[in-house]
């Protein structure tokens, strides 16, 4: 089994409260979202493996069991092309879960018109691969937000 685990501070509220119905309705993969802490701060690698995507508002990281976990930052930040994100590590690097990945500021996100929630998606799964989902309550970094079975 392996386990997924916040790659940031804030609150758990679940994917179905993501203003973006490509996320809310699960398109991209089941998972949950965070509201995060309105203060600059550091996206982390919520499991060990490779970065096999990286942009300045979204990473991927594979762990050794071919599992996929996406961290988008905030949403429609594409938009922002860059500006306010800051990359840590680099495409095909292997990193630690809690290891740092992309400093930003939720706060200037919002700021630039927007939403700062964060989906974290477990790719290519169906909502029953998943358990222990938290889709509610305050999170750290390094908090289990879901397991894969």
């Amino acid at each position: 089994m392996s386990t997924v685990t916040s790659p940031l501070e804030g609150r758990a509220i679940g994917l179905a409260a993501v203003p973006d119905p490509v996320f809310s309705g699960a398109m991209v993969g089941p998972g949950t979202a965070i509201d995060p802490v309105r203060e600059p701060s550091e996206a982390v690698a919520p499991v060990d493996g490779i970065v096999v995507s990286l942009h300045p508002h979204a990473f991927v990281v594979v762990d050794e069991q071919g599992h996929g976990v996406l961290t988008h930052l905030g949403i429609d930040t594409v938009q922002l092309n860059g500006e306010g994100f800051e990359l840590l590590v680099n495409k095909g690097d292997t990193v630690q879960r809690g290891q740092a990945v992309v400093r930003w500021d939720p706060a200037a996100v919002e700021a630039a018109g927007k939403s700062a929630i964060c989906p974290i998606v477990a790719l290519e799964a169906t909502a029953e691969s998943l358990s222990g989902l938290v889709e509610s309550g305050e999170v750290k970094p390094g908090d289990t937000l879901f397991s894969w079975k």
